[in-house]
C-alpha cells in the first residue's frame, strides 16, 4: 500500500508546484512533460514488468522498481534545469510501472478469491486518496518549503516500503525453469512503439496540430513499430505480450472494457474541475471537493461488490455498474445552467459507486482465471489498456472540447486560454456558456465510452468467468 501510494502521488503531486518549478528552472514551454513523461514511462513499462514478474517472481521486480523509483526521486530533487528534471521524471516513471503493476498482481497472489475484494478496495482507496491529495501536498510543500521536497519526501516513505517488502514478503519457491529467457528485443520494441504512439496522442493538438508534420511522422513511425512488435513477438520463445492475452475471450473482453473505463474517466477527472470553477464559480478547493467525492463511494462500492458478483457473476455485476455509469454520465449535460454545486457533486458520488461495481469485479475475475505464471502478464495487460484509454481519452475529448469552444466563440479558442481569461475575470457570460457546452459534449462522449464497455461485456465476455481453484 505504501508503494502504491508513492506511484499514485507522483502522478499528480507536481501539478500545483509548476509556477515555483518554472520560476526556478525555466522551461515553461515544455513543463507539460513533467506529467506526460512520467505517465508515458509508467504505461509503456507495464507489459514488460508483468512478464518479468511471471518469469522471476514478484519480489525481485518490486524491489528493483522501488530502488529505481527512489533513485529517480533523488535525481529529480537535484535537477539543475527543466530538461534534467523531465529526464529524471521518466526514470521515476520507469520505477513506477513496476510498483503499479506488481502490487496489483501481489493482491491476487497473497489473498484467496473470497478475500481479494477487501484488499483490492483498500488499494483502490490508497490510489484514490493519493491522487486527490497529491496536488494539495505539492502546493503546500512548494509554498512553505521548496519544490524539491516534493521528490525528497518520497525517500523516507519509499525506504520504509522497501524495507517492509524485503523483510516480510516471502514468495513460495516456484519452478521457473533453468533457462528462463527474457524477450529483451520484444521489450525494447514494445517500449519504443508505446512511447511513440502515446507521445503522438499526448502532444497532438497541444504542441502541434493533428495534421502537422510532427504528428503525422509520429503516428507513421508508431504504426511501423506496431508491425515490428508483432513480428518480434511472434518469433520470441517467451514474448513480452503473448498472443493468448488477446485470444482468450475473458482477458480480451476485460482489456477492452477497462480501456473504455480509462476513456470515460477523462471527463470527470480532467474537465469537471474546470467546469466547477468556470461555470459554477467555485474556488479551486471547492472545485477539488466536487471531484473528490467519487473517491468516497468508489472503494465502498468496490468492497461491497463481492456480495453482488457472488450471486450474479463477475460479468453481470460489471455490466450493472457500467450501465448505471452510462446513465449518470448522460445525465450531466441535462443539469441546469449555471446550477448548484450539489448537483454535479451528487452525480460524482453516484458515478464512483457505479464504477466501483464495474472495475473491481473485472480485475478480481480476470486474475482468478489464470495461474501464478500468467497472472503478472494478465494484470499488466489490463492496467496497460486502462492507462492507454486515459491517454486516448485526453487527446480525443480535448479535441472535442476545443472544437465546441471554437464553434461557440469563433476563431481558434481553446479550453486552456478561455479558462485563463476566466481566471483573470475578463470573460463574458457567453464564454461560461461555451465552456458548459464543451464539457457537456465531453460527458456525452464519456457516456458513449461507457455504452461501448457494456456492449463489449455483453457480446464478448463469457457469461461465467472460467475461475481456477485457489
Amino acid at each position: 500500500m505504501l508503494s502504491m501510494a508513492l506511484a499514485a502521488l507522483d502522478a499528480t503531486i507536481v501539478s500545483t508546484a509548476v509556477p515555483q518549478i518554472v520560476g526556478d528552472l525555466g522551461g515553461f514551454s515544455v513543463f507539460s512533460w513533467l506529467f506526460s513523461g512520467y505517465l508515458l514511462a509508467v504505461t509503456v513499462t507495464l507489459p514488460v514488468y508483468g512478464k518479468l514478474s511471471d518469469t522471476f517472481g514478484r519480489k525481485p521486480v518490486l524491489v528493483a522498481g522501488s530502488v529505481l523509483f527512489l533513485v529517480g526521486s533523488l535525481l529529480c530533487a537535484l535537477a539543475w534545469n527543466m530538461g534534467a528534471l523531465i529526464a529524471f521524471r521518466i526514470v521515476q516513471g520507469l520505477g513506477g510501472g513496476a510498483l503499479q503493476g506488481t502490487v496489483q498482481t501481489l493482491a491476487a497472489d497473497l489473498y484467496p478469491l473470497k478475500d481479494r475484494p477487501k484488499i483490492q478496495s483498500k488499494l483502490s482507496t490508497v490510489w484514490a486518496v493519493s491522487a486527490v491529495a497529491g496536488p494539495g501536498i505539492g502546493g503546500v510543500l512548494a509554498a512553505y518549503a521548496d519544490w524539491r521536497w516534493i521528490f525528497l519526501v518520497n525517500l523516507p516513505i519509499g525506504a520504509v516500503a522497501l524495507w517492509l517488502i524485503v523483510r516480510h514478503l516471502h514468495e513460495p519457491e516456484r519452478e521457473t525453469g533453468t533457462h528462463a529467457r527474457v524477450d529483451w528485443a520484444g521489450a525494447l520494441a514494445v517500449f519504443a512503439c508505446g512511447g511513440v504512439l502515446l507521445t503522438a496522442l499526448v502532444q497532438g493538438g497541444v504542441a502541434w496540430s493533428w495534421l502537422s508534420a510532427p504528428s503525422l511522422a509520429l503516428f507513421g513511425t508508431g504504426l511501423a513499430l506496431v508491425a515490428v512488435v508483432v513480428l518480434v513477438e511472434r518469433r520470441a520463445a517467451e514474448p513480452i505480450i503473448p498472443g493468448w492475452v488477446w485470444r482468450r475471450r475473458t482477458i480480451a473482453a476485460v482489456n477492452l472494457a477497462l480501456g473504455a473505463l480509462g476513456l470515460l474517466m477523462v471527463a470527470p477527472a480532467v474537465f469537471l474541475p474546470t467546469y466547477a470553477q468556470s461555470v459554477l464559480g467555485l474556488a479551486p478547493v471547492a472545485a477539488g471537493f466536487v471531484l473528490s467525492v467519487w473517491t468516497l463511494s468508489w472503494p465502498v462500492s468496490a468492497a461491497l461488490s463481492q456480495h453482488v458478483y457472488r450471486r450474479i457473476g463477475f460479468r453481470n455485476t460489471a455490466m450493472l455498474g457500467i450501465g448505471a455509469a452510462a446513465l449518470i454520465l448522460f445525465a450531466f449535460p441535462f443539469l441546469p445552467y449555471p446550477g448548484q454545486a450539489w448537483q454535479p457533486t451528487l452525480l460524482m458520488l453516484l458515478l464512483g459507486a457505479a464504477l466501483g461495481l464495474f472495475q473491481l469485479p473485472l480485475i478480481v475475475g480476470v486474475q482468478s482465471t489464470v495461474g501464478w505464471a500468467e497472472r503478472g502478464t494478465t494484470t499488466a495487460s489490463v492496467l496497460f489498456c486502462r492507462q492507454t484509454g486515459q491517454t486516448v481519452g485526453a487527446a480525443v475529448f480535448g479535441a472535442v472540447a476545443n472544437g465546441v469552444l471554437a464553434a461557440r466563440l469563433g476563431g481558434a479558442s481553446d479550453l486552456d486560454s478561455v479558462t485563463r481569461a476566466l481566471g483573470s475575470g475578463t470573460a463574458p457570460e457567453a464564454t461560461r456558456r461555451a465552456i458548459a457546452d464543451a464539457v457537456h459534449a465531453v460527458y456525452l462522449g464519456s457516456s458513449g465510452a461507457a455504452v461501448l464497455a457494456f456492449l463489449v461485456l455483453l457480446f464478448l465476455a463469457p457469461r461465467k468467468f472460467p475461475v481456477l481453484k485457489d
